[in-house]
């Protein structure tokens, strides 16, 4: 589709009556291989195993995705105490810390690791770095499930930092001693300025190659740089703690298009559309593409007649189940 200039969203005359809103739908959006990954390991743990299947913390960061596992017998829990002796459990897509494994160990726990294998990527470069001596940078958001899981693959000191003003209070036993790493659901847009302020005030900082970010988290921003001249509002599928889906409407917002995330079809207020408008639809990696197509039928509800796909990148990424799945058989501890 050529480009459009993009009209004023909330001034400025209102287009003919009778004008068709128009969607562009991102590509790619919704699901990464990671994602796809963590739910089938769910769907094959409930087909072999049966209910109760214990999931510690969320299996991914969407409300339907969880909703729809707790109907059939799936219980999300946020410590292994709540787990029964010898339970079947699955650790979430956004990994765990080594105390956690081995905690499970002593609970007799049966555990599969859903653990995305680019996060699983993470622990092993910074134990790389650590075994090197280096002190650790973490680029990331505290709290975040991803952090904390990475932080606790580290003996030594982890400095976890999201901010420019951060990096410039950073204190460090031996400058010429220090590694990072990054939070996968963060893109290389998203951490360039704290990385660039890293190496400035600490030229002999070590990190991961670009290649090492998450595909994904990058490939579904760079499809809303695509979109973002093209249309007049963005509306990203996805739940609020989803840190993915929180970057994709921020990055909206940073390139002018007023931009909105939305849990579901019920999150979308008539008072957005007009007619005319261009609407730009994308979802975060944890959403599933029946939520965008409920988004889609009430959007026809409200005068969209006219659905189009942009191209965009191709992902082909798939990663393999874990072993114990596909043995159809989980040892005992």
């Amino acid at each position: 589709m050529a480009s459009r200039t993009r009209p004023s969203y909330a001034a400025g005359p209102m287009s003919a009556p009778d004008a068709p809103m128009q969607v562009l739908l991102a590509s790619p959006r919704g699901f990464c291989a990671g994602v796809d990954r963590a739910i089938e390991i769910v769907e094959r743990a409930l087909a072999l195993y049966g209910p109760p299947v214990y999931v510690l913390h969320e299996i991914v960061h969407n409300r339907h995705v969880l909703e729809d596992f707790r109907g059939r017998g799936v219980r999300f829990v946020e410590s292994l105490e709540e787990i029964p002796v010898g339970s079947v459990t699955i650790f979430s897509a956004h990994g765990v810390a080594g105390e956690v494994e081995r905690k499970g160990a002593e609970r007799g726990l049966r555990v599969i690791d859903a653990t995305c294998p680019l996060v699983t990527k993470v622990h092993l470069q910074a134990q790389r770095y650590e075994r090197d001596e280096a002190e650790i940078v973490l680029v990331g958001h505290p709290g975040h499930p991803e952090v904390e899981g990475t932080r606790g693959r580290i003996r030594g000191t982890v400095h976890v930092l999201s901010t420019v003003e951060e990096v410039e209070r950073l204190e460090v036993r031996d400058p010429a001693q220090l590694a990072y790493v990054t939070q996968t659901t963060l893109s290389v847009d998203d951490t360039r300025e704290v990385i660039d302020a890293l190496v400035r005030r600490f030229p002999a900082i070590r990190g991961p190659e670009l290649a090492d970010i998450c595909y994904a988290t990058q490939n579904r921003q760079n499809a809303i740089k695509e979109l973002s001249h093209r249309i007049d509002l963005l509306l990203v599928v996805g739940s609020p703690n989803s840190s993915n889906s929180n970057r994709l409407r921020e990055l909206g917002e940073r390139r002018g298009v007023p931009s909105h995330l939305v849990d579901s079809e019920h999150d979308l207020d008539p008072s957005w559309f007009r007619p005319g408008l261009c609407i730009g639809l994308t979802a975060g990696a944890s959403a599933p593409e029946a939520l965008v197509r409920r988004v889609l039928a009430r959007l026809a509800e409200l005068g969209v007649d006219d659905v189009r796909e942009m191209e965009g990148e191709r992902e082909a990424v798939v990663f393999h189940l874990p072993p114990e799945l596909r043995a159809g058989e989980i040892a005992r501890a």
